[in-house]
């Protein structure tokens, strides 16, 4: 097979003008070509008046040794990208590892765990999709929250009520991101997920998949627990010895995969006391912005915007302040709405979310300040109370209802609180309370969103529009803390501990999550097939 690069057409292009240029830029006749798959399809927007797709497609054809000697611009022989497992359950194994935590992490985890014969028990502390989604309805529509049933906690993990974003920019030299896509195309998902530059499936979608990718787990001989909750680890000599569930329940093992999510605060705690070596990381935190679509489709597509074939636009902003922090764009959501995301009582947390279609009035995305465990010190869990601090002053600020604090740009940049909305209506349920955001932030960070939004405004335009909404807060970015692993994927004072995904601090986002939990289901699955 050889892999070409940078084929460029016009977004009106007919279908057989691929072949075409393939064939041109091989310069064979149709005979010589065998077959074509895409690889990658994307669009280049920098001349608004002439957006063109730009095409990477897998050929085979006759002679390609020969034409591999012409070096051809663009033309190189296309990499392996086949998936093989590293190892087989032994027959007879005893012992069965255990997943904690059935988000995207845990559920490739579990997943290739299952699929190499280790019959896996999968513990998730919420409950499965469907029941999880009710309640989570439960807050929107009527602000009653279940702490253990959440946009954080339940099968699917956060990014069941996200964009469904199915892009990253981890390095892959194993392809196993294409390993992640085509589990998720045998689930559900749409085939163009597998060549598309920026797929995403939405939260609609996502709830089926999930479904059927815990069935596959299932017929496999994985066992899965909902309402499971994790209340501490056993741990003696430096080696795990079992799992305690908050029932008191003991589950013996000595491989346990920690894909907890970046909310388990809790369990941040209990491993704390445990003694496992983690490390408070930055974060950052910032609000929600909230545009009519059609102005970012003009600002980013002119006279395309509208385009069914590039469906709704989006934007990836950032700008370093003056008083050296840095802002940018978070989580963009074309077509889609600012959801609650809390998982504690007297708390309020904003998020983003969008179905696959992004029809919706509103493009949001998170504005969103970097900072440092210098901003919060302390010790390693300081984050986690700096993230509640911001919280519940939001909770404050919105009426102590879950009500979220929001606030017109117009007078967020003029220091002046907002009593009214303007053209923008916003999105979050169950509603939103006009205030002064200049007290839901720390003032260095209320100081550089101030700066950028003027600056975003100069590449977008109209980004900082009078009617642009703000609403508070965004705190759930990443993980507070590390949990330390090494180069074998466990924790690093802890053997049998595997530390995995965004709660961990090491994943951000579906894709780079399930690629991690594919890795650390390896590192398992190897020390397992040893012993």
């Amino acid at each position: 097979m050889l892999r070409l690069t940078e084929i460029r057409l016009p977004l009106d292009h007919p279908a057989d003008a691929l072949p075409a240029a393939i064939l041109q830029r091989l310069g064979i006749a149709v005979p010589a070509l065998k077959r074509y798959a895409l690889f990658r399809r994307g669009y280049d927007a920098r001349k608004k008046n002439a957006i063109v797709f730009v095409y990477t497609v897998d050929v085979e054809v006759e002679n390609e040794a020969a034409l591999l000697k012409k070096k051809l611009p663009h033309v190189a022989p296309a990499p392996d990208m086949d998936y093989r497992y590293v190892a087989q359950a032994p027959q007879g194994l005893q012992e069965r590892p255990v997943v904690i935590g059935l988000g995207p992490c845990g559920i490739f985890a579990g997943l290739l765990l299952a699929q190499m014969g280790f019959k896996p028990i999968i513990l998730e502390r919420g409950k499965a999709v469907r029941e999880r989604t009710k309640d989570t309805w439960g807050l929107w529509r009527q602000g009653k929250l279940d702490p253990e049933s959440n946009v954080q906690f339940g099968e699917g993990g956060a990014g069941t009520f996200s964009d469904g974003k199915l892009h990253s920019g981890i390095k892959d030299p194993r392809f196993l991101g294409r390993k992640v896509m085509q589990e998720f195309v045998k689930a559900g998902a749409p085939e163009e997920i597998m060549y598309v530059s920026k797929p995403h499936i939405g939260t609609f979608r996502l709830v089926g998949m999930v479904e059927q990718m815990r069935h596959e787990m299932e017929q496999l001989g994985a066992e899965i627990r909902f309402k499971s909750k994790v209340a501490d680890i056993e741990i003696a000599d430096g080696q795990v010895q079992a799992v305690v569930l908050e029932g008191g329940e003991r589950i013996a093992t000595h491989h346990v995969v920690l894909a907890v999510g970046h909310s388990a605060r809790d369990t941040f705690e209990m491993l704390h006391k445990r003694g496992v070596y983690m490390e408070a990381k930055p974060f950052s935190i910032g609000f929600r912005i909230e545009h009519p679509q059609s102005l970012i489709d003009r600002a980013r597509l002119g006279p395309n915007a509208g385009n069914e074939q590039l469906g709704a636009a989006d934007y990836k902003l950032v700008h370093h302040a003056s008083n050296g922090r840095a802002v940018y764009s978070f989580c963009m959501c074309p077509g889609g709405t600012v959801v609650a995301a809390t998982s504690e009582e007297g708390r309020v947390v904003t998020n983003g979310m969008s179905q696959y279609s992004r029809n919706e009035r509103n493009a949001n995305s998170g504005i969103v300040v970097s900072i440092t465990p210098d901003d919060y010190p302390g010790d390693v869990l300081a984050g986690v109370e700096f993230q509640r601090q911001w919280e519940s002053r939001a909770f404050e600020l919105g009426g102590r209802n879950y009500n979220a604090p929001a606030q017109r740009v117009g007078d967020f940049l003029a220091g002046r609180p907002s009593t009214q909305l303007g053209e923008v209506v916003p999105s979050y349920t169950p509603g939103v309370t006009p205030t002064d955001l200049a007290t839901a932030l720390p003032d260095y960070a209320i100081a550089a969103i101030r700066e950028a939004l003027p600056a975003f405004g100069k590449q977008i335009k109209g980004f900082d529009m009078d009617d642009a909404l703000l609403t508070g807060v965004e705190t759930r970015t990443s993980s507070p803390v590390r949990i330390k692993r090494g180069e074998d994927y466990q924790s690093l004072n802890v053997k049998g501990l595997y530390p995995a995904g965004e709660g961990a601090g090491y994943a951000g986002g579906i894709l780079s999550a399930g690629v991690d939990g594919i890795e650390v289901a390896e590192a398992v699955a190897r020390d397992m097939a040893k012993d």
